[in-house]
């Protein structure tokens, strides 16, 4: 049912308000602030697409549409689910994670806009970066070292895992560089450019911390319920 909402409180949990009203989305997974442009991005798994809006929750868009109805909606390869942008390159980045543990994740990239007459449904700029992945979820950018990092919670060796790959590897081939494993279900991740540091949950509730390149991995939280996404905020004293 296409009945998803996305809200935004407060960072002390006051003055929730609903953005994105019921119906507005099916099932919005990672979503992404992108400052330059004053919107707001995210994964629709079960609609099968990548949408954004103004911060408010006006102009809601649809920039990739993966499939329609329900035959389509039990491929769970076109389900959409991580979610990257980067403003300056004018590139978007999503994962579409495919059936648990089969193999068939991809990471795609495609323009921020839509190219001019075509649809959603049918892009002509969409490029595959990496394809064959366990099941890629959450995506991060590190702009500055054109780094793309994302969790995978398929099974080991390669999911249950933190990843990076060049966006601009010199011979054009792209490999996940895996991190670390053993995670329990990897889901959320959250970088911190400044500090040098990575945030990851996964599904049996632990939060970790780690330098980018994967060590001096710790566990901050656990037993915490089932962990899905994360954000790192740094606020002002």
């Amino acid at each position: 049912m296409n009945d998803g909402s996305i809200e935004r409180v407060d960072l002390d949990g006051s003055k929730r308000t609903t953005i994105v009203p019921n119906g507005g989305t099916h099932t919005p997974k990672q979503l992404h602030f992108e400052v330059a442009g004053k919107k707001l991005y995210w994964g629709d798994r079960e609609g099968m697409r990548v949408m954004r809006c103004d911060l408010d929750g006006t102009n809601v868009e649809t920039l990739v549409q993966t499939g329609q109805g329900d035959d389509d909606r039990r491929d769970q390869t076109k389900w959409c689910v991580g979610v990257a942008v980067d403003p300056a390159g004018g590139h978007l980045y999503w994962t579409q994670k495919g059936p648990s543990d089969a193999g068939l994740g991809k990471i795609l990239r495609a323009g921020i806009d839509l190219p001019a007459g075509e649809s959603a449904a049918d892009r002509s700029d969409i490029k595959v970066l990496l394809q064959g992945l366990p099941e890629p979820i959450d995506l991060q950018l590190d702009l500055a070292e054109r780094t793309l990092y994302w969790t995978d919670r398929g099974d080991p060796p390669r999911g249950n895992s933190v990843n990076r790959t060049p966006l601009d590897p010199p011979d054009g081939r792209r490999e996940p560089e895996i991190l670390w494993t053993h995670l329990m279900e990897g889901i959320g991740i959250a970088l911190d450019l400044d500090g040098g540091r990575m945030f990851v949950t996964d599904m049996a509730g632990t939060v970790y911390a780690a330098d980018l390149d994967g060590s001096n991995r710790r566990e901050i939280l656990v037993a915490q319920g089932n962990l899905t996404g994360i954000a790192h905020a740094v606020i002002p004293t």
